[in-house]
Parts: structure tokens; sequence; C-alpha cells
């Protein structure tokens, strides 16, 4: 490398040092108030499909700044997706400072940017090199369809089909998009469900809790159930064998009383015997027993 090009590497960024990159425009973030919750409906779907993704970012209505030096040449699209950087806040993205662009821009279609969204975004986004485009109107007053994709081929943006059950699909994001109303729904392909966004999140968490304390309920009263049931089979076994200790103590008792009149009988047998031979041996000598 030259000593010219090295100084000129040296002071580049020093050529545009004084330069000031506003942040804000003053300007609300939608139109209506059916615009800004699309907004933000898509931008909290799609930072909840990545959040465990530290490579790529997420932003909404930031200003977008595409030519050093320059700081009109920029744009604030509704929500913008950049792969390959850090994944943290910003006041502004600058594409030369990240060395890339955004890979998809999505634009909540109003009465006041319908045009610029058609025509005048669509030429610089393509210009930009950003892979993908969708337009989307909550109101349906504005496009043909509630729902426009576009894919860069060859520097042009071509349209991107809607399947059969209404999903369109985003390449360069891995999802499926389909309108819900007046809002954009991010669906995961490996579920066909819709990502939740942070409300439906916490609601989801907070009926996933109540699930879990009412199983673990249920299981407390089966175990007690259980606990109680074991008692009363003790308890019956108990008196089972109560009852046959009383069975034997009895069987017991009349052993003992049949085995004492037995011998009882026999003693009195023994005794009519014993009579009866002396009755016999007086007889023999002529005396009659009494």
């Amino acid at each position: 490398m030259s000593v010219t090009e090295l100084i000129a590497e040296k002071y580049a960024d020093t050529e545009y040092s004084d330069v000031e990159y506003p942040d804000s425009d003053g300007e609300p973030m939608g139109e209506t108030g059916f615009h800004v919750t699309a907004i933000l409906h898509l931008l909290s779907a799609l930072r909840q499909y990545f959040i465990n993704n530290d490579n790529i970012y997420v932003a909404g209505d930031m200003f977008l700044y595409y030519k050093q030096g320059f700081p009109r040449y920029n744009k604030a699209p509704d929500v913008m997706v950049i792969k390959g950087v850090e994944n943290h806040e910003r006041r502004s993205f600058k594409m030369w400072e990240e060395n890339t662009g955004p890979c998809v821009i999505f634009e909540i279609t109003s009465k006041s940017t319908k045009n610029d969204d058609m025509i005048g975004k669509k030429e610089l986004y393509a210009s930009l090199d950003v892979q993908e485009y969708f337009l989307f109107d909550p109101l349906r007053d504005y496009l043909k369809t509630s729902l426009l994709g576009f894919r860069l081929k060859k520097g042009r943006y071509a349209p991107l089909p809607i399947d059969s059950n209404g999903y369109m699909t985003s390449r360069e994001l891995g999802v499926y998009l389909i309108p819900e109303g007046n809002i954009l729904r991010v669906v995961d392909p490996r579920t066909r469900e819709p990502v939740p966004v942070l409300d439906e999140a916490m609601d989801m968490l907070e009926a996933e809790r109540k699930r879990a304390e009412k199983a673990e309920t249920e299981r407390k009263n089966a175990e007690t159930g259980q606990q109680r049931a074991e008692a009363e089979r003790k308890k019956a076994e108990m008196k089972q064998q109560r009852a046959e200790a009383e069975r034997k103590k009895a069987e017991m008792k009349q052993q003992r009383a049949e085995a004492e009149a037995e011998a009882e009988r026999k003693n009195v047998e023994a005794e009519r015997k014993k009579v009866e031979k002396l009755a016999a041996k007086l007889r023999s000598l002529g005396i009659e027993p009494e």
C-alpha cells in the first residue's frame, strides 16, 4: 500500500468526524394506532423468535444511514432485521460502521407512505442489497392484498407467493408470515404456531404456572387420597388381625372347653366302670349292692 493510500485510510473517518446523525425526526412511529400496534407486534415477535441468537439484530423505527457523511441519506424502516452483527441496542444503524445492512425490511403501509413504500423505498432497498422486502397493510385500504412480499433476484425484486395455507415464506428469516386481523403474525415453521409476543408469552407463562400449580395440587390430593386409602387399608388389616386373634382365642377357648368336657366325660365313665366293677364283685360275694 502506498503512503498516499495509508494516509487516506488513516484520515478516512476524520473527514466526516463532525457530521451529526440524528437518531430521531420527531415523527410518530405510525400513522394510526393500528399501524403502531402492527409495528410493535411484529418487532416483538421477531425479537422473541431470535432471542437466543446473538448475531441477529431486530430494530424498529430506527434511522438507517447508508451513506457516510450525508445524514440526509437515511430511512427509518418500520422493522428491519440485520444478520452478522451483535444483538444490542443502538441509537441508529450506520451501514459503514457495521460493514453490513439489513437483510429483511418490513414497512407497515399507510395512506401517507403507500407510494414511497411501493416505489421509492422498493428501489432504494434493492440498491442496498436488502434480500427481502415486505409490505403489510393492517387496514387493507392501500394494497391489493394485506401482505406483499418481494425477494431480490439479479438486483430486482420479484414477488413472493402465498401458499394454500395463507403463508408467505421468508427464506432469510426462516419463518412463515400470515396476516391475522390488524397484525402480521410470525409463524415458527417447526411448530406451525405463531411466535408469541411479550404479553402473549407472559400470558402463556402464567397459564403454564397455573397448570403446574393445578397439577401439583391434584398430585398432592391424589397422594393424600392414597395415604388415606393406605391408612384405611392398614386399619382394616388391623381390624382383620384383631378379628382373627379373637377367632383364634375363641377357638382355643372352645378347644379347652371341649378338652375339659372330654376329660370330665372320661372321669365319669371311669367312675361308672369302677362302680360297676365293685358292684359285680359284691354280687359275686352274694351281696346285692344298694
